[in-house]
Parts: C-alpha cells; structure tokens; sequence
C-alpha cells in the first residue's frame, strides 16, 4: 500500500471516529430532551458539556485539575523507568528470575484498591501519598513487560556483547535498550492508564483536592451535571496522555527497525 493510501485510510479512520462520537452525544441529547430517559438521572449533553466548561474556567478547579496532572506526571516519571530497570536486573538473573516473578505476577493479579488504605497510613493523604500509589498501580505492568522484553532479546547478540567484554551498562545501551524499545514502548501507555486510574482513586478514597475527590463529592451530593462533566474531563484527559505517548512512541520508532 502506498503511503498517499495509508494516510488516506488514516484520514477516513479519524473521520468515522469523529462521527461516532458526535452522534453518540446527538442520541444522549435527543434522549434526555425527549424523555426517552430521566433528565436528573441523564442530564442533557448540551448541558454536561456546558457544565465542564464552566468547571475548567473556575480558578479552583484548575487548582484540582493540576493538583492531579502534577501527581500523576510525578508517579508516571517514576514508575516507567524504575519498572523496567527492576524488570531488566530481575529478569537478567537466573535465581531472582526464578524467585522474584511469580511474585510480581502474583501481586499484579489482586486488586492495587485493597492496598489503599496501607498507603494512607503509611504516607497520610497528602501529594506524596498519591504519588506513591500511581506508582505502585503502575510500576507492575513495567516490570512484567520487561521481563518479557529480556525474553526477545537475542542470545547471540548477548554472547557477542560478553565475549567482546562489553561491561553489563554497555550491553544495557547497547544490545537490551534496542531491542526492548519496541515492547517497552507499548507498555508504557498501560502504565499511563493503570497509573491515571489508581491517582484518581486515591484522591476519591481520601483526599481534600484532586480532580477524584471533586467527582466523589459530586457523587455523594447527586450533583449529576457536575459529576458526568468530571468524567467527561477525566475521559479527555486520559485520551490526551495517551495520544501524547502515542506521539512520542512515534518519533523513536525508528527502533522498531
């Protein structure tokens, strides 16, 4: 397929997108306006998508708003590399290899909320206790994405690297960092996603800012209109981090080759 057909294809693709989820907020207006549902339990999208406007131009909720960006930007920096440098050293050794990953796997597999409450009383409900748990939700699917990227590193490349005494840094740069580039690259987004989500429900289980504790208020209070604009936020905000990682997974794909 020539590149004019696939950037066609692309522009088609966005367009039927688009199309969607227009239409989806057409029927969700028609059906609230018409009765089809009850208005106090679906309010109108016109007035959802009016509320979130009203809500991002309010100086407090920018102060909640940046209070989440700057704790989930903070434990995705974290959590990214040290999940895949702990991946990478665990996997590169035979006995932890042996003994530290079905532990990872074990861990990763029960719900990151029933370990909420340990973090609160091991941080209190501040920025750091949020950080820490963003880091914890995120920092598993790293680690488990790179042991798998070991796993596609070549082993003559390895043996070359060792034969021509390539200390363990240069092999890392070298001959693992290439090679893991691609399937790291796609695991960062899902740290993104897992660390978004556990953030949020820090700042909805205990917390006095954050945009999770805005929409848990609006929750208990059956402030319907403010409640679906905070997920309307939270949802574009989710797409824009992910679009951002997408971009960047872009530019460095030249590692994929």
């Amino acid at each position: 397929m020539s590149k004019v057909s696939t950037q066609a294809s692309a522009s088609v693709d966005r367009y039927v997108r688009a199309a969607i989820v227009v239409a989806l907020f057409v029927a969700w207006e028609i059906a609230s306006r018409t009765g089809l549902v009850d208005a106090r339990l679906l309010p109108p999208a016109s007035t959802v998508l009016a509320t979130a406007g009203e809500l991002v131009a309010t100086p407090a909720f920018r102060n909640h708003l940046w209070t989440t960006l700057a704790q989930t930007l903070a434990a995705f920096v974290i959590a990214v590399p040290l999940g895949a440098i702990l991946g990478l050293l665990i996997a590169e050794n035979r006995y932890a290899s042996e003994v530290l990953k079905p532990l990872v796997f074990f861990v990763f597999s029960i719900p990151k909320s029933i370990f909420l409450p340990m973090f609160i009383l091991a941080f209190g409900i501040g920025f750091g206790q949020k950080v820490a748990f963003g880091v914890f939700s995120a920092i598993f699917i790293m680690m488990m994405t790179a042991f798998a990227a070991v796993e596609s590193v070549k082993r003559e490349h390895l043996m070359v690297a060792r034969v021509m005494g390539a200390r363990f840094s240069q092999t890392v740069r070298n001959v693992y960092a290439p090679s893991m580039a691609p399937v790291l690259l796609e695991a960062v987004r899902l740290a993104m996603i897992f660390n978004f989500t556990g953030i949020l429900l820090a700042e909805m289980y205990a917390s006095r800012t954050g945009i999770g504790n805005q929409i848990g208020l609006w929750g208990q209070s059956f402030m319907l209109d403010r409640l679906l604009a905070g997920i309307l936020i939270v949802s574009v905000l989710a797409i824009l981090f992910n679009e951002g990682i997408r971009v960047i997974e872009t530019r460095i794909g030249h590692w994929r080759t």
